[in-house]
């Protein structure tokens, strides 16, 4: 078994697991999924609600979870792109609260998988704070609060600088988002229960089975070192990896967050901290910081500075300025963790679509689906897309296969170079306005 515990605390603590084998020789399906993160085994697991009597079959390249899925902040929450403000500008009001509604559905969505199916991921459901950390800050969370209730959505407030600080103490905090509507998960656990739960419906997962090529005659023909699958219909469930995938080439981009995890904080070093109610945090940047207390007690902090590559590169793993700054901003907010030991520090690929908006579609015809531009926010967003894969894989038309999200036009990403210049130009934008808002 390979050791993946550099990718993150998730797979350090996760303990032993024994992947499924790889295929070897040629077999059939009814259904491909090529990836092995939430994307993938939600989609089997609907599919096969549905349809018992289907032949599904997921190929992974590493194992089940060792993308985003296994290595991200945890967050299940209502939050797309850069957020409802941003969404307004780009996409119109309409749509910006579809967007938002089906994110409520998506974040109840996997409540109510982890009730139905009894899922061992250390599921809870503390709410969601966006703490405004400057003036501008403030100003801006306020009129993002105000723009939500303008658009019918409730479920939202403003906390003040008392009350803020009342449920997670910093004296850098001026005030809160406050959203119950957010659950926090082990994602590693949370997506390997599935596979549970997808594999004992029926579904076949081949881990270690990288797909080397597609073809496209009267069935798709996945090629893998060990043999082939032939497959009446195909789901790409590879987002930030979708990139690798010539039909998906300019679809979307990887980009890297980076995240540390201190050691279990005693009761002592908590004590000024609060935090009692163990809220899920981000602040107000554009290149936002999340953080969580976990299970035993460790704190879990990402984002910050976000890595970008190049070409069809994803070795962006490792970043010890990024882990720097996410130190330094731990000890700036709460300086009773101060000298508090960071046993894990990692890094990993979300994907980003050109107008920070998620896609699901088809690729040609009806018989192969894709699923991209979570940006960062996939916890809840994918188990919600797997429903709507299902339905677009069996040919449902539904409420869920109208949304504005499916069979929209991607505005595709340029080549390289000039994909990177863009890239970096637009990291470079939002940092200059988040260091404009912190002067």
């Amino acid at each position: 078994m390979a050791d993946y515990s550099d990718k993150g605390l998730w797979h350090s603590t996760y303990g032993p697991y024994r992947p499924s084998p790889p295929l070897t020789g040629s077999i059939e399906a009814d259904v491909a999924i090529v990836g092995g993160g939430f994307t993938g085994m939600a989609t089997a697991y609907y599919l096969l609600k549905a349809e018992p009597s289907l032949k599904v079959v997921v190929l992974e390249s590493e194992v089940v979870g060792y993308g985003a899925s296994g290595r991200n902040g945890s967050f299940a929450m209502t939050v797309v792109g850069l957020g409802l403000d941003v969404l307004v500008k780009l996409k119109g009001r309409e749509r910006a609260l579809a967007a938002h509604r089906y994110m409520e559905r998506a974040v109840d969505t996997v409540g109510e998988l982890v009730a139905e199916e009894g899922l061992d991921c250390d599921y809870a459901r503390p709410g969601f704070l966006r703490m405004a950390t400057t003036p501008a800050y403030e100003r801006r969370i306020r009129r993002e609060i105000e723009l939500a209730h303008s658009l019918g959505i409730d479920g939202i407030e403003w906390l003040d600088g008392d009350a803020a600080r009342e449920r997670v103490h910093s004296e850098r905090y001026r005030g809160a988002w406050w959203e119950p509507r957010t659950a926090l998960v082990n994602p590693l656990k949370l997506v390997r229960e599935m596979k549970r739960v997808a594999t004992g419906l029926g579904a076949i997962v081949h881990e270690g089975t990288p797909v080397g090529s597609i073809e496209r005659p009267d069935r798709f023909r996945l090629s893998v070192p060990g043999g082939s699958v032939d497959a009446e219909r195909l789901v790409l469930a590879t987002n930030a990896y979708s990139h690798l995938l010539p039909p998906l080439r300019g679809k979307q981009i990887p980009a890297w967050t980076y995240v540390i995890a201190t050691e279990p904080l005693s009761p002592e070093r908590l004590e000024p901290i609060g935090w009692a109610g163990r809220e899920g945090v981000e602040d107000a940047r554009n290149l936002i910081h999340y953080y969580r207390l976990t299970p035993d007690n460790r704190l879990l902090m990402g984002g910050g500075p976000v890595g970008l590559g190049f070409g069809r590169d994803m070795d962006r793993d490792s970043n010890p300025a990024a882990w720097a700054h996410l130190e330094e901003h731990v000890r700036s907010l709460f300086p009773s963790l101060a000298g508090a030991r960071i046993t894990d520090r990692w890094g990993g690929p979300f994907s980003v679509t050109s107008d920070l908006t998620p896609a699901i579609g088809r690729l040609g015809d009806s018989r192969a689906v894709y699923s991209v531009g979570c940006i960062g926010h996939g916890v809840s967003m994918t188990h919600l897309n797997g429903q709507t894969i299902r339905d677009l894989v069996l040919e449902r038309r539904t409420e869920l296969t109208e949304h504005f999200f499916v069979d929209r036009r991607v505005i595709p990403w340029p080549p390289e170079p000039l994909r990177l210049g863009v890239s970096v130009a637009l990291r470079g934008i939002l940092g200059l306005e988040d260091r404009f808002h912190e002067r």
